[in-house]
């Protein structure tokens, strides 16, 4: 089915992209929003996915899974456009937190909610702490939950880079989140270090999803 798909959309059916916005237009939108922050840009960021996914349709293989990975890679392209680093980012970011999400509606009309408001405004909390190319695998491999290979091809890089970038965003998200819970925590006689090992030996590791937000540490860590 998915290469007949394929074939049809190489062939510039019109029908075809019809099916292919219905099958995974919610999932572009989401994936758009996580980079940029913003209900509106995600739209404008989807939009421009699609016209550019219908530009470059003779680049689509006749064989081959799901175009889904070829959509989220032209999302993340179109996702840089519009946001270009981290400043912006986590000014949107900021403006999403203190909105407190108060038009809901407005993301359920255009393709559902991610989530509830708190746990969208720590999801984009978590990843306004990273690097955009730590974002963008970060979005690709534990939210989309493409495999490495699929990421690597939406993205244009070998694998080896997505495996070092969602290593290296693991290990920023742990270390952002130890830092002010060892200050907070640690008695006042506790030697150097100690405060460290009090609590890295109870967290769980960075960067899982539960429930769309990124689980940073475990249970036991209140």
């Amino acid at each position: 089915m998915e290469s007949s798909l394929r074939a049809r959309i190489r062939a510039g059916d019109a029908s075809a992209f019809a099916e292919l916005f219905d099958q995974y237009a919610r999932s572009v939108y989401n994936h758009a929003f996580r980079l940029t922050a913003d209900w509106s840009t995600a739209e404008d960021v989807m939009a421009a996915t699609y016209l550019q996914a219908w530009r470059s349709r003779e680049r689509v293989g006749e064989e081959g899974g799901s175009l889904r990975p070829w959509l989220l890679g032209i999302a993340t392209n179109e996702a840089r456009n519009h946001t270009r680093g981290n400043r912006r980012y986590r000014a949107a970011a900021s403006a999403l937190a203190a909105a407190e999400l108060t038009e809901p509606d407005h993301a359920d009309a255009v393709a559902g909610r991610l989530d509830d408001g708190a746990r969208i405004t720590a999801a984009i909390g978590a990843l306004a702490l990273l690097r955009r190319q730590e974002r963008e695998v970060v979005t690709l491999c534990l939210w989309e939950g493409l495999d490495y290979e699929s990421a690597a091809r939406a993205l244009g890089v070998p694998i080896g880079t997505v495996r070092s970038r969602l290593s290296r965003a693991r290990t920023r998200l742990r270390d952002l989140v130890d830092a002010p819970r060892r200050t907070s925590r640690a008695p006042a006689d506790t030697p150097p270090g100690a405060a460290g090992r009090l609590t890295r030996n109870q967290d769980g590791p960075a960067g899982q999803v539960e429930g769309g937000v990124v689980r940073l540490t475990q249970e036991g860590n209140r």
